[in-house]
């Protein structure tokens, strides 16, 4: 028969077993029905919170550091800055701060040509760089003669497929962040902007999503498959300028994607013939956007980057040159700078058949502002401007390039 004291240690033991339990019970309103209700309490254990915190912290260090050495060993860099829609208003607004003398719009061609410092050494004046990758020019150019504030050079880059076309493309958004940027992007843009000096792995185009996103074959009928991105191009530094990345001129697998791209654009891109009606909107807006820039003492010309022989015989099926480059000058009334004319401006090196290596960028740059400074009084060469380049001055990309090719 168990002893009193016995019994007694049982009821004890019982007791605080039940105040245990109902300490670690969260309360909730069922318990106390028509009572206001406190906010629910459940007792933490005591943990080495300190000590936790700091691993923490030095894991995400540790891989911090790994991830940045990796995307180093890829041949991306500190101050590579992205490319975006606000750092396109960054450069528009420069319009509205004050007298602007060049500004240059258009798709990718005419972005990543122009090396903004060979033309500031030509001619004393940087211009503002407003081309967008992907996207009509045609919009761009509209805004500008709409805008009372400039009363400068507009120079039109265009490659056809790109400009022949209703749609604006890749960077719509653009113009409407130039209207209604909030603060808070603004000051997020710029904050990521210093971020960018100091570390190559926020790189846009091998941020981890991305990569994972090209992970996935995606081979649905119809459907956007990582195979149409054309991946990492460019880099960049300010104001956007744009260059071929540099990796892209010496790796042969990288340029071989993109040209695939190229060739093979993704589904719902314009390549069939132009349609005339098209081609008549075309000219009548230009005509149109070209009127209101001079009627301001303003001047356009426009200009066609080079493209490769393989490239350029599949835009001459959707735009021959007889009826889109030149049939649009003229009803412009515009000056146009084809890259077929120009001797300093054919036999040039692009790495991926669309956009021109880095030097040859600097060649193409020195030779479409010559023929800019005769065709308009706008823009003038300085006195003490260096000799003019040629295609040989760059022959060294090709060179390399096919080096690569011919190690694999």
């Amino acid at each position: 028969m168990p002893s009193s004291i016995s019994s007694s240690d049982d009821l004890v033991s019982a007791a605080s077993r039940s105040r245990h339990a109902a300490s670690a019970e969260r309360a909730t309103a069922a318990d106390r029905p028509g009572v206001a209700q406190p906010v629910p309490v459940r007792p933490i254990p005591a943990q080495p919170w300190g000590t936790i915190a700091i691993a923490a912290a030095a894991l995400c260090l540790v891989l911090l550091v790994i991830w940045e050495w990796r995307m180093r060993a890829l041949g991306l860099e500190a101050g590579d800055l992205d490319d975006d829609a606000s750092a396109w208003v960054e450069q528009r607004r420069r319009i509205d701060a004050g007298n602007v003398p060049v500004a240059i719009v258009g798709d990718s061609r005419i972005l990543f040509d122009t090396d903004l410092d060979r033309f500031q050494a030509l001619t004393g004046i940087r211009p503002v760089q407003l081309a967008l990758p992907g996207t009509n020019a045609r919009p761009f150019l509209e805004q500008l003669a709409a805008d009372s504030d400039f009363r400068g050079l507009a120079i039109v880059g265009i490659s056809e497929r790109s400009y022949f076309r209703d749609d604006i493309g890749v960077m719509a958004d653009a113009l409407t962040l130039y209207r209604y940027e909030s603060p808070s992007h603004r000051s997020g843009y710029r904050l990521h902007r210093a971020l960018e000096r100091e570390f190559a792995f926020l790189d846009n185009d091998y941020r981890l999503s991305t990569l994972v996103h090209r992970l996935d074959p995606d081979g649905r009928p119809k459907a956007m498959s990582p195979r149409w991105d054309v991946w990492k191009v460019r880099s960049g530094s300010d104001d956007r300028q744009s260059q071929v990345w540099t990796r892209l001129e010496r790796d042969a697998q990288l340029r071989e994607h993109a040209i695939r791209v190229w060739l093979h654009p993704a589904p719902g891109r314009p390549m069939g013939p132009l349609q005339a009606d098209l081609v008549a909107r075309t000219q009548a807006a230009t005509r149109k956007a070209v009127a209101a820039i001079r009627a301001r003492g303003g001047d356009v010309v426009f200009v066609r980057p080079p493209s490769a022989p393989q490239l350029r015989a599949m835009e001459d099926k959707r735009a021959p040159r007889n009826i889109a480059w030149d049939p649009l000058i003229a009803a412009a009334g515009v000056r146009g700078i084809h890259f077929e004319d120009y001797p300093a401006m054919r036999g040039l090196y692009l790495p991926e058949w669309s956009h021109l290596s880095r030097r040859c960028s600097t060649v193409f740059t020195d030779a479409y502002v010559r023929e800019i400074v005769k065709a308009t009084p706008q823009l003038r060469l300085r006195a003490q401007a260096e000799r003019a380049l040629q295609p040989k001055d760059c022959l060294a990309d090709a060179l390399a390039g096919a080096a690569s090719v011919s190690s694999r």
